[in-house]
C-alpha cells in the first residue's frame, strides 16, 4: 500500500478545495441556515459539473474508489459544505450501487450524478440503530408493484428528496433475512415528510411516513440486507474523512488563532498549556487521519479486514473531532462559544456525524466481532 497521494488525487484535492474555498462563503453557509430549502441548486449542480462523482463511468461518474471519495469528503468538511451531495451520491448512490441491479443503477445514478435527482436513504426508524433487526417497515406485493407501509426517521434530506430508497421488510423473518429495498417516488400519494430540527442546521433531515405507497423493488426481494451493509460501510468511512476534515480546519483556526492572541504580554500559543493542547490536538487529526484512508483503501481493494477498519475510522473520527473541536473552542475562549465566529459550524458538523452511520460503541462492538471472527489484516 502507498500511502501518498497520486498526482491525479493531488489534482482532484486541490480542484475541490479551489471551488469549495471560492464558492461557498461563511456569508453563504449562514444563508443556508435560514433557507427553506437547505441549498443552493445551481451552486450544487455547478460542483457536480467538476465531474468528482465516484459513479461507473457508464452511469455519468468518473469511476472514483473509496479513497477519493474521502478526499472530497474531507474538503467538504473543511467548508462545510450545506448540501445533499452526502446523501445522494454517498450514500444513496452506493445504495443503488451495492445492490447490483443495474436497472436502478441505469434509472437513476446518471440524473444523480449531474443534479437532476437528489435521492435519499430511508433506513432508521425510531430506535435510530443501524442493525438489521430495528427495522420494522414492511412492503406487500400489489400488482406488479408493492405498497410500502412504516415511519423512517432521520432521513438525509427527506424533505427536499425526490425519490427515497427505503430499507423494508417483505416477509416474516428477523435480522438481516427478509429486509428488500424500495424506490418511492416523494411526491407520491402516502408519502408525508416532516423535516427535523438538528444540531447542525446546514445537515438536514426528515421524518418520513408511508402509508401504502407504492414502491419499486431495487434489486433482489429479501435479499437487500448485504448490499446496504456495504453501503452503510462506504458511508461511514466517507463520513469519518468529513469529520477528518472539520477537525483540521479547526486545529489549524486554533493554530492561527494561538498565534496572535495576547494574554499576560505574549501570545498565548507560548505557553506551555497550549501548546501541548494543539500538539495533542495535531495528533488526534493525524491519528484520524491514518484509520480513514486504511479503511477506505481496504475497501477498494477488498481486504479481508475492510469490516474491520471502517469500523476503526469511524470510532476513531468519532472521539477524535469531538476532542479536536472542542478544544478548538477552549483554545479560542469565549469568543469560541459566540455564534458569529465561526468555529460552531466545524464542532455541529463533526458532532451530527459522529452519531450517523453507527456511534463509537456501535463500531467497537463491530470491531470486537471481526476480530473474534479472524477478520484481521495478515
Amino acid at each position: 500500500m502507498d500511502f501518498d497521494f497520486t498526482e491525479d488525487q493531488n489534482m482532484l484535492r486541490d480542484l475541490a478545495r479551489e471551488f469549495l474555498t471560492e464558492q461557498v462563503s461563511v456569508a453563504h453557509i449562514r444563508e443556508m441556515m435560514e433557507d427553506e430549502t437547505g441549498y443552493d441548486k445551481d451552486l450544487y449542480r455547478r460542483f457536480l459539473g467538476l465531474g468528482l462523482i465516484p459513479f461507473p463511468e457508464e452511469y455519468g461518474g468518473a469511476g472514483f474508489g473509496m479513497v477519493e471519495s474521502c478526499i472530497i469528503m474531507e474538503e467538504m468538511g473543511r467548508i462545510p459544505y450545506p448540501g445533499p451531495f452526502f446523501g445522494t451520491v454517498i450514500l444513496a448512490g452506493q445504495a443503488i450501487i451495492q445492490s447490483g441491479d443495474e436497472n436502478a443503477m441505469s434509472r437513476y445514478l446518471p440524473d444523480m450524478a449531474n443534479g437532476d435527482l437528489v435521492v435519499s436513504l430511508a433506513f432508521l426508524e425510531d430506535s435510530a440503530s443501524w442493525t438489521p433487526a430495528t427495522i420494522t417497515a414492511t412492503a406487500t406485493k400489489d400488482g406488479n408493484g408493492y405498497k410500502l407501509n412504516g415511519t423512517k426517521r432521520f432521513v438525509p434530506w427527506g424533505a427536499q428528496a425526490d425519490v427515497l430508497l427505503v430499507a423494508a421488510r417483505t416477509g416474516e423473518a428477523s435480522g438481516p433475512d427478509g429486509i428488500s429495498l424500495f424506490a418511492v417516488q416523494a411526491n407520491s400519494d402516502g408519502v408525508e415528510a416532516t423535516p427535523e430540527t438538528m444540531l447542525d442546521l446546514n445537515s438536514r433531515t426528515a421524518t418520513v411516513k408511508f402509508s401504502d405507497a407504492s414502491a419499486e423493488l431495487i434489486g433482489e426481494e429479501g435479499n437487500a440486507w448485504a448490499g446496504l451493509d456495504r453501503a452503510i460501510q462506504r458511508a461511514a468511512v466517507a463520513a469519518s474523512a468529513e469529520m477528518l476534515g472539520a477537525a483540521r480546519r479547526a486545529h489549524e483556526m486554533s493554530v492561527d488563532y494561538a498565534k496572535v492572541r495576547r494574554q499576560f504580554g505574549q501570545v498565548i500559543g507560548q505557553f506551555q498549556a497550549i501548546k501541548h493542547k494543539l500538539a495533542e490536538m495535531l495528533e488526534q487529526v493525524e491519528n484520524a487521519h491514518s484509520a480513514a484512508y486504511y479503511a477506505a483503501w481496504a475497501l477498494d481493494a477488498d481486504a479481508p479486514d475492510a469490516t474491520l477498519a471502517a469500523s476503526v475510522a469511524k470510532s476513531t473520527a468519532n472521539e477524535a473531532s469531538r476532542h479536536v473541536c472542542g478544544e478548538a473552542i477552549q483554545v479560542h475562549g469565549g469568543i469560541g462559544f459566540t455564534w458569529e465566529y465561526d468555529l460552531h459550524f466545524y464542532w455541529k458538523r463533526a458532532k451530527h456525524q459522529e452519531v450517523f452511520y453507527g456511534d463509537s460503541d456501535y463500531h467497537r462492538e463491530r470491531v470486537l466481532q471481526e476480530v473474534l471472527a479472524g477478520n484481521v489484516a495478515r
